[in-house]
């Protein structure tokens, strides 16, 4: 008599499951940081930081049994700087998120050109079709 067993067993390993998940979420966390919101979050921390600093160097001639009002006290100048600073956090972000992808952009097609230069000086057809698009520009700027 011939008995079949069939087991279900998974053709993944447990591991790779919860690495590939790890990843995806590293990933999501890192898109999220480096977008205008993250960058928001980073200034506005920035920011309170250095008005926490500057309250607990006002408040630290505070003596040791106001400790527990000193620190109330830290807190509140911190919740103000936050509520203060989120949206002039938020306009420095997306001021400084268009600028850097402006300047990326620039960049990248100063390097495009370089190689495309580079590219002309190797091979006659790249430049001659170079000299033309030239010729056509000056061509277009002299009839306007």
């Amino acid at each position: 008599m011939t008995a079949f067993v069939n087991l279900k067993y998974s053709a993944q390993h447990l591991v790779d499951g919860h690495a590939e998940s790890a990843y995806d979420t590293a990933r999501k966390m890192r898109q999220g940081f480096f977008g205008t919101r993250g960058l928001a979050t980073f200034l506005l921390s920035a920011m309170a930081a250095a008005v926490m600093v500057i309250a607990y160097r006002l408040l630290g001639s505070v003596t040791e049994g106001h400790l527990v009002v000193m620190w109330m006290a830290l807190w509140a100048v911190a919740f103000t700087a936050l509520a203060l600073f989120a949206g002039m956090a938020t306009n420095v972000a997306a001021r400084l998120k268009v600028g850097l992808s402006g300047w990326w952009r620039k960049m990248a097609e100063k390097r495009s050109d370089q190689r495309l230069w580079a590219l002309a000086k190797s091979d006659s057809r790249v430049m001659s079709d170079l000299q033309m698009a030239i010729l056509r520009e000056e061509a277009k700027a002299e009839l306007a």
